[in-house]
């Protein structure tokens, strides 16, 4: 995204790449609603996390693959310290695999940063639904947070998945949506946000959350 500039106080974004998800969209959007003196960089080097102001995790994919591919990157301790030390907003599987463990692949054991379950959705009493849930959905906000900002009650985002969180903090909960069944869409928790829709798709909307992150200091 550009080289980083000379002046003395950048504030570096990084957006981990770990060969899933799309990473490009991801940090152009970004990057426009960035503020000045601001360098967002796509990257899977450790050092470059560990330098970073801010951390965006995004992913799509399967949570196994997911996982292994975190490991085979030496990326699974780098992405725990900064989700503990840094604003850190995660994406899709960027949230999933925050949660302790999921159901997908006959279970898999993820990152565990926020306690809790990933599920599939049950749609049996629900047969005119498909899956994945793909396309434009409303997410109810269920916290007064700094990242919705600006953002409209009910707003319409971008989804695509088939499975969905169940934190075991019912009070990290920051949004809601429904599928069949209401299920958690985003949560927060000191200076992690997480959403399972995709900002970078979900225009005015999308683009504003994204740029409350940017400016946000993760408290």
């Amino acid at each position: 995204m550009g080289t980083v500039g000379t002046h003395p106080h950048t504030k570096l974004v990084c957006v981990i790449d770990y060969g899933m998800g799309n990473l490009n969209s991801v940090a152009k959007a970004a990057q426009t609603v960035a503020p000045a003196h601001t360098h967002v960089e796509i990257t899977h080097n450790p050092d470059r996390i560990e330098a970073a102001d801010a951390i965006i995790f995004p992913g799509q994919g399967a949570a196994r693959a997911c996982m292994q591919a975190l490991t085979d990157a030496g990326l699974h301790q780098p992405i725990l310290k900064a989700s503990h030390e840094k604003p850190f907003l995660g994406i899709c599987m960027g949230l999933q695999v925050l949660m302790g463990h999921s159901e997908e692949n006959q279970g898999v054991d993820c990152l565990n940063r926020l306690p809790g379950q990933t599920h599939r959705f049950n749609l049996t009493p629900y047969p005119e639904l498909k899956l994945p849930h793909m396309g434009w959905n409303r997410i109810h906000q269920t916290l007064d947070h700094p990242i919705w900002q600006g953002i409209e009650q009910d707003a319409w985002f971008y989804f695509v998945h088939s499975y969905y969180v169940q934190p075991d903090a019912a009070e990290t909960i920051a949004g809601q949506t429904s599928h069949g069944e209401t299920f958690c869409s985003a949560i927060a928790q000191d200076n992690i946000f997480a959403i399972q829709a995709h900002p970078e798709k979900s225009a005015d909307s999308g683009l504003r959350l994204l740029k409350n992150f940017m400016h946000w200091p993760g408290k």
